[in-house]
C-alpha cells in the first residue's frame, strides 16, 4: 500500500517545500493539501515544493467544478504538472461544501458535472485541440500546445453508491474520506464489477483520507482528534456508516453537531455537551488517535486497509508534522509493506 501525506492548507510555500522534501525522503509517494476557501491557492502554493523535489506527486483535494470551471481547473493543474515535471495530481469532488458553499454555489447534476470535468481535463492534458460540448460544460478551441508532460492522475472524490459506480467507469481512481477498513471493503464490492468498463482498470487507484493523531501522550492524541472531529465525515448523518458506534451514542453526537463545529473553529478539545467516553470512542474508531505505545494497533489497522482493497492511504498530519512524517516513514511503512 502506498502512503500519501496531507498537510494543513494554510501551510506557506517555503514550509510546504520543506515538508515535501522530508516526505519524499521518508518514502511518501504523494503530497496533498485540502482545498479550502480561505487557504492559500492550492496550485500556486506547490511551486516551491515542485522545484525542491524530484519524485513525490502533489496537488489539491477536493476541487469542485461548481467553484472552478473545468478549463480553469485543468489549466492550473497542467501548469503545476509542467513545473513538477509530470508529478501533479488532483482530487475532484461533486460536493457543494467548502469553497463552493462559501461561494453560494448549488450542486446540481453531480454525476454529470464530475464526469464532464474529468473528461475535459483528460482531453486538455493530451496537448491536442479540444472541442467539448457537454450537458453542463463546454470547452471550445482549447489547445495547450505547450503540454509536454505525462497526463496527471485525476481522481474522483466519492462516497455515495451512485458516484462510486459512475466514477468507477472512467476515473483513474477514487478518493474516499475517513472510511474504516470494513467500509473500504464495501466500496470494493460496489466498484469492482463496474471497473470492467474502465479503460484505467489495470492501474486503478483507491485512496482514503485518514487523520493521524498518534502522539507520545495518549490524552494529547485524543484531544487533537476531538478538536478536528467536525472536519471528519464520520460524525455527520449524511455520510454515517452504521456500526461505527451504537445508534444511541451516535444520536448524542448528532444532537450536538454545533458543539463539534464550535470546537473546530475555536480549536478547543473541550466539548462538554457530549460525554467524553462517546467522543473518545468516536476518535479511536474514525481516526488514528493512539499513543506511541499503541502504534502496533494503528499498524494492524493499516494492514486491514490494504487487505480491504485500498491502494493508497492519505495520512493527514497536524501539530509537529515532522515527527509524524518520520514516525510513519521509519516505523509504519516498513511494518505495513515489509
Amino acid at each position: 500500500m502506498r502512503f500519501n501525506l496531507i498537510i494543513h492548507p494554510n501551510t506557506g510555500p517555503e514550509r510546504t517545500a520543506e515538508l515535501a522534501q522530508l516526505a519524499e525522503e521518508c518514502g511518501f509517494v504523494g503530497l496533498w493539501v485540502s482545498n479550502m476557501h480561505d487557504g492559500r491557492d492550492p496550485f500556486v502554493n506547490f511551486v516551491d515544493a515542485a522545484r525542491a523535489t524530484s519524485k513525490i506527486r502533489m496537488g489539491p483535494v477536493a476541487v469542485s467544478p461548481y467553484e472552478l470551471h473545468p478549463i480553469k481547473m485543468g489549466n492550473a493543474l497542467l501548469t503545476l504538472n509542467e513545473i513538477a515535471e509530470g508529478r501533479a495530481h488532483i482530487g475532484i469532488s461533486a460536493g457543494d461544501g467548502g469553497t463552493a458553499f462559501a461561494m453560494g454555489m448549488i450542486a446540481e447534476h453531480r454525476l454529470t458535472a464530475v464526469h464532464e470535468c474529468v473528461e475535459i481535463i483528460d482531453k486538455m492534458a493530451t496537448g491536442e485541440m479540444v472541442k467539448y460540448d457537454g450537458r453542463m460544460y463546454m470547452c471550445r478551441w482549447y489547445h495547450a500546445s505547450w503540454v509536454s508532460q505525462p497526463e496527471p492522475p485525476v481522481y474522483v472524490c466519492a462516497g455515495g453508491p451512485q458516484m462510486l459506480k459512475s466514477s468507477a467507469h472512467y476515473a483513474k481512481g477514487i478518493y474516499l474520506g475517513d472510511h474504516l477498513p470494513e467500509h473500504v471493503a464495501e466500496v470494493r464490492e460496489t466498484i469492482n464489477p463496474e471497473l470492467e468498463r474502465n479503460p484505467n482498470k489495470d492501474d486503478f487507484k483507491l485512496l482514503n483520507f485518514w487523520a493521524w493523531h498518534v502522539k507520545e501522550d495518549p490524552e494529547a492524541a485524543l484531544a487533537e482528534s476531538r478538536t478536528w472531529l467536525a472536519a471528519r465525515v464520520t460524525p455527520w448523518p449524511a455520510y454515517y456508516h452504521r456500526g461505527i458506534l451504537p445508534d444511541e451514542e451516535m444520536q448524542v453526537v448528532w444532537d450536538n453537531v454545533n458543539a463539534l463545529n464550535r470546537a473546530f473553529y475555536e480549536q478547543d478539545s473541550n466539548i462538554p455537551e457530549i460525554p467524553r467516553e462517546i467522543l473518545d470512542k468516536l476518535c479511536r474508531r474514525c481516526t488514528a488517535a493512539s499513543s506511541l505505545d499503541e502504534l502496533d494497533f494503528e499498524i494492524e489497522r493499516l494492514k486491514q486497509f490494504e487487505a480491504s482493497g485500498l491502494t493508497d492511504i492519505c495520512v493527514r498530519v497536524y501539530e509537529n508534522p515532522e515527527a509524524s512524517i518520520k514516525l510513519i516513514g521509519e516505523r509504519v511503512m516498513p511494518a505495513v509493506n515489509g
